[in-house]
């Protein structure tokens, strides 16, 4: 196995290099890559105090101040006193600050572009996708309002099996059986499901899948919601809410006068959301299911 920390210095020299960070000036400019983070910052936002940008920047307060009376001595920033607090100093970028900032997010945009101009649309999503993973693991959370729910793309129900087989079997210690019943799902809706009455949902954030949901025909007038799942990392956003309730907005619009699911009393977080959306639990009973001994249940709610 391969050490860690030098797989992570590795890379980290990669991409420095990759982007030009080491060179004497950002982008064939005389800033600084934090010259040039900060610019971004103060051109992205109001005035803000000093110490709430050393805060968010994590600067140490003597290298800021230095910045900061360059940019001030170029006609970049101006200070002022806060009216809160006078013993504070608020900054703002002046008209030739923002021009400033513009033009390195001009460059900026198009050494991306071209960096990535030579990747197909699923070589770029791959590439999104392994950068949203990082940030997520390194401490970064995705936004709620970055969620965004899709129609399955080309590949999307493949990831739907495998990821349901990968979470249940570390969460739960299903076994493959499980995945192998998720298969057969997601094989039935693929090879002749009616759009008009049957519908699946991706949830996205920087273009990586983190959750899913199939709306499907159980009878004429009730619809089954099948598969709901969302990714470790996107919990707390309210994935699952926003996909149930997608669910629920096309089983009326379908005709569907109910919806029923089945799940088992092992998935707990499903079973808060199914309650807070009006569903009730109808009928359980024991089962032997994926290698364990659990409780088979049905859900339901009128439309």
């Amino acid at each position: 196995m391969s050490d860690p920390v030098s797989d992570v210095r590795a890379f980290n020299r990669f991409y420095t290099r990759l982007i030009g960070v080491l060179q004497e000036g950002m982008l064939s400019t005389p800033y600084t890559l934090t010259e040039g983070r900060l610019l971004f910052e103060l051109a992205h936002g109001e005035a803000v105090e000093v110490v709430d940008l050393r805060r968010r920047l994590g600067l140490d307060a003597g290298y800021l101040s230095r910045i900061l009376a360059r940019f001030e001595a170029d006609g970049l920033v101006r200070r002022s006193r806060s009216t809160v607090d006078a013993r504070r100093q608020v900054i703002e970028l002046t008209e030739a600050g923002h021009a400033v900032a513009a033009d390195l997010e001009q460059r900026s945009d198009a050494q991306i572009a071209e960096l990535i101009g030579s990747l197909g649309e699923v070589d770029q999503r791959r590439l999104l996708g392994a950068m949203g993973t990082i940030r997520e693991l390194l401490g970064e959370r995705p936004r709620a309002d970055l969620v965004v729910l899709r129609p399955p793309a080309p590949g999307d129900l493949g990831w739907v099996v495998q990821r349901h087989g990968a979470i249940y079997a570390r969460e739960f210690g299903w076994d493959e059986s499980f995945e192998a019943l998720v298969a057969r799902v997601i094989a039935d809706y693929a090879a002749a499901h009616d759009p008009r009455r049957e519908a699946a949902w991706i949830a996205e954030v920087d273009g990586e899948p983190v959750g899913c949901v199939l709306c499907v025909r159980r009878d004429d007038t009730t619809a089954q919601l099948r598969l709901l799942l969302v990714e470790p990392t996107a919990r707390g956003l309210g994935v699952g809410s926003r996909l149930v309730e997608e669910c629920l907005r096309f089983a009326r619009r379908a005709g569907y006068e109910r919806i029923m699911l089945w799940t088992y009393d092992r998935t707990v977080d499903a079973h808060r959301i199914y309650k807070r959306l009006g569903f009730t639990l109808d009928e359980e009973k024991k089962a032997r299911a994926f290698g364990h001994d659990m409780v088979d249940e049905i859900w339901s709610r009128d439309l």
